[in-house]
């Protein structure tokens, strides 16, 4: 595979700025943006919070390793992946054996304010979001720390984020192609 074409998952906590950071880099590179979330909605015809209530988190998580798995085209593509997505077991691998993985990071301050708008997000539907929000990054963060470079997003223009997302994708691109093709 040639570098320019590697794919780019940006991972991180709900409210890191994975999306808008996402459809920046894009459009910077000429890729598609996707969603992850946003896409297995438009699969399964419902929103997230829907799957959430009618089939379960767990069911939700196995249509986040089938998009990860089929679900999108293997070259050109930046993918904002669900806050969720790298908690699974070998999800983390699998986005690896697919490109480039960079970690999205803000402070749970950052992430508060962020978030506090959006009352779209199954898993802060609960009576002290804040306490939700302190609980899972505090689980989640060491997993974010090993999936890949880490850019801070707190308190920085977004084109200074998108710049550096940009360097560092390139450098670890080039690494990326260089490769033996991996199966995941």
């Amino acid at each position: 595979m040639n570098a320019a074409d590697v794919n780019l998952y940006l991972v991180g906590f709900m409210g890191s700025g994975k999306s808008t950071v996402g459809r920046a880099v894009a459009q910077r590179l000429g890729f598609t943006a996707l969603d992850s979330d946003h896409e297995i909605e438009r699969l399964r015809g419902c929103t997230i919070a829907e799957i959430f209530a009618g089939e379960g988190e767990a069911a939700f998580r196995v249509h986040e390793r089938e998009f990860i798995t089929g679900g999108h085209p293997a070259e050109r593509t930046v993918v904002a992946c669900g806050g969720g997505l790298v908690m699974a077991p070998g999800m983390l691998e699998l986005l690896r054996a697919r490109g480039v993985v960079i970690c999205l990071h803000a402070s749970i301050e950052a992430i508060l304010e962020r978030t506090a708008r959006h009352r779209h997000r199954p898993l802060l539907n609960v009576e002290n979001p804040e306490e939700r929000v302190r609980a899972l990054y505090a689980e989640r963060e060491p997993v974010y720390k090993r999936a890949g470079t880490v850019i801070l997003t707190d308190a920085r223009p977004l084109a200074d984020i998108v710049g550096h997302v940009v360097r560092t994708w390139r450098r670890e691109a080039a690494d990326f192609a260089r490769q033996p093709p991996r199966h995941g």
